[in-house]
């Protein structure tokens, strides 16, 4: 199911290569968290979101109002390996996204994850 073109595929976008590497990063994010640290519109980021959802990538859950997205646990351990080191050799491709993320006013609070 995840083979390296699958996988490659869903990550050669730029938005969602920076998406699924901040969500590895902080374990789970909202579509809104998403667009203030990517700076882009509820539908593009969704939209990306999708893509990576329906490939098995990311996983979704519903907290009131929000949708959380994490990082599918039944990836194999070389994608998860794979997005560990790509996240420690790009934090400075990621800090701007991380800034703005982490300057975000009125973060929604997680309960936590199931």
């Amino acid at each position: 199911m995840f083979t390296p073109p699958e996988i490659f595929k869903s990550l050669a976008d730029e938005t969602r290569a920076r998406a699924t590497l901040l969500i590895a990063d902080q374990g789970e994010l909202c579509v809104c968290e998403l667009m203030c640290a990517l700076d882009d519109s509820q539908p593009k980021i969704s939209r990306h979101l999708a893509q990576l959802r329906s490939s098995g990538v990311l996983l979704d859950r519903r907290q009131g109002q929000w949708v959380y997205y994490r990082l599918n646990p039944d990836l194999p351990g070389w994608v998860t390996a794979m997005l560990q080191v790509t996240l420690q050799a790009n934090v400075d491709w990621l800090h701007s996204n991380a800034a703005r993320l982490q300057s975000m006013e009125g973060r929604p609070v997680r309960a936590a994850c199931c």
